[in-house]
């Protein structure tokens, strides 16, 4: 049963509403600049430069001056506050230093708005995160759901993050998100609104006129009912609505709508110019395993689907994500975006390599393996003292070397994929079939090593391919993939563990793979 004391509470912050947000429903951001962003995301641990959670500060001020060449003007970071323990780690006090000192860079040298992301009522278990560092620490298996309408827990949970806030009380503005990860089993809109206007309490205490946005990504209550039943249904456009509705009835100026369910959002409520649009997953799904993605016009789209107060794309593996990065820049500047104008954009990567690196873009994205090998090789048998970064260099945080060979390495694994299925499909010979196999967990193995993700990976070929081999024990491997486990008293534990479980899905299932290998000897 919810409390009584929390109810109470609610109610009473219901009572602060005043004319102001009424009249200012058409807001937008500080300079009257439209905002083109990217999201920085810190969740998943991996390893460096690839998790964003390990950037060195010379990394963040490479890859914020390739944004800024590219006509960004805004980032969005997520510093994963939630799960830093009491007391911090070295690590954690090291990450909010860097992060308050990338907020100061980011003003001062790029002239770029700064908001950071919190989830909604998450706390560290402090037993477990205390293990970890902050760069090597498992998100779903050092958190906790508090419950919003437990008035003592929620106080002590914004307590807390007052304390971790305050080195980064520069921040231009705060963004919080409905649902992944957050919620609680049968909460309500109403209580999340109460929790945003805790939060703008918190920001006017450290710092008055700190922007707070609510992340319209999924529905509070519809993920609160996927906790409540372990069944995901994203909300209606319309619940959205009432959340921002009952935001525009509390005294919590400034603040806006990041949206998920597109630009026009709030333009029945007269919201219009509150909305920067969330157009997540367009340049990179997330999570994901780390595949360059090339082509289509989805990130250029995305780009200039903007709503009053600008745009936000995100990113999970940012320095191999630079296709999509460019094109949704491309596309909210509203500029064409040619064949020709990737090959400009890679040239000013590294000098003279252009055209040979989009072909091998191009070649990631299909399925002729004697193209991708031969892009494999002639990258590969690029010197790499003789290649030089360009101007965009920040973008692979000035390693050519390395960027030629992630792509080379990217390659080898999908061309392997599509040969092993070809013989799979063909009922090959069983020795061919192992022959292909193998090759791919290698290819695979090798680039997963490199860059060490190692959370959900959903790959529709491979995990087709996998099943037609009818090992039992690689099939309970594969169907792990799954938000939700069957473990577990309730729903709320069930969605729990399932998150955790994925936490190592990828090398799991490269240990299957070998074991179905071994399997056919």
């Amino acid at each position: 049963m919810r409390t009584i004391v929390g109810v109470f509470a609610i109610c009473c912050s219901l009572l602060c509403i005043g004319d102001s947000a009424l009249a200012q429903v058409n807001g937008s951001s500080k300079t009257g600049e439209k905002l083109i962003g990217m999201y920085i995301h810190q969740h998943w641990s991996y390893n460096h430069p690839y998790a964003a959670r390990t950037w060195t500060i010379q990394d963040w001020r490479g890859y914020l001056d390739g944004l800024h060449q590219l006509g960004f003007n805004a980032i969005l970071i997520w510093p994963m506050l939630e799960t830093m323990p009491d007391p911090l780690t070295p690590s954690d006090e090291a990450n909010l230093k860097k992060i308050a000192a990338v907020i100061d860079m980011a003003h001062q040298d790029f002239r770029m708005n700064v908001s950071i992301v919190l989830c909604p009522n998450i706390s560290p278990n402090n037993a477990e995160a205390s293990k970890y560092t902050f760069e090597k620490r498992p998100f779903f298996h050092t958190d906790e759901r508090v419950d919003p309408g437990d008035p003592v827990a929620f106080g002590k949970l914004i307590e807390r993050r007052e304390e971790l806030f305050r080195p980064l009380a520069q921040a231009d503005g705060v963004t919080i998100i409905d649902s992944d990860p957050g919620g609680y089993p049968k909460s309500t809109n109403l209580e999340f609104v109460y929790l945003l206007g805790a939060h703008r309490r918190m920001l006017d205490r450290i710092r008055p006129g700190i922007n707070i946005d609510y992340w319209a990504n999924f529905g509070w209550e519809s993920y609160c009912y996927f906790y409540s039943t372990g069944e995901l249904k994203r909300g209606d456009p319309s619940e959205i609505r009432r959340t921002i509705s009952l935001m525009s009835k509390q005294r919590m100026e400034p603040w806006g709508v990041a949206s998920g369910y597109g630009p026009d959002i709030a333009d029945s409520l007269g919201m219009a110019g509150r909305v920067i649009s969330y157009n997540y997953g367009a340049i990179e799904g997330e999570p994901s395993f780390p595949f360059t993605l090339f082509g289509g016009d989805r990130a250029y789209n995305a780009g200039k689907n903007g709503g009053g107060k600008g745009v936000m794309g995100n990113a999970q593996t940012h320095c191999i994500q630079l296709p999509n990065t460019f094109a949704f820049a491309r596309g909210a500047r509203g500029l064409p975006l040619e064949t020709k104008d990737y090959v400009d954009f890679a040239n000013d990567l590294i000098p003279g390599q252009g055209n040979l690196i989009v072909e091998s873009w191009q070649a990631l994205q299909g399925e002729d393996v004697q193209k991708m090998n031969t892009c494999a090789e002639r990258l590969a048998a690029l010197k790499p003292g003789s290649l030089k970064g360009g101007p965009l260099q920040g973008l692979f945080f000035g390693d050519p070397a390395r960027f030629i060979n992630d792509l080379v390495l990217q390659l080898r694994a999908v061309g392997s994929m599509y040969d092993f299925r070809a013989a799979v499909n063909a009922s090959a010979k069983k020795d061919m079939v192992k022959r292909k196999f193998s090759a791919f967990i290698s290819a695979a193995e090798t680039w997963q090593r490199k860059h060490g993700y190692s959370n959900h990976w959903a790959w529709p070929v491979m995990q087709e391919t996998l099943a037609k081999l009818k090992s039992k024990q690689l099939d309970a491997t594969l169907a792990t993939l799954t938000w939700v486990s069957d473990e577990g008293d309730t729903p709320f534990d069930k969605v729990k563990n399932g998150l955790a479980r994925l936490e190592d899905y990828t090398p799991r299932l490269i240990a299957s793979m070998k074991k179905a290998l071994q399997e056919m000897d």
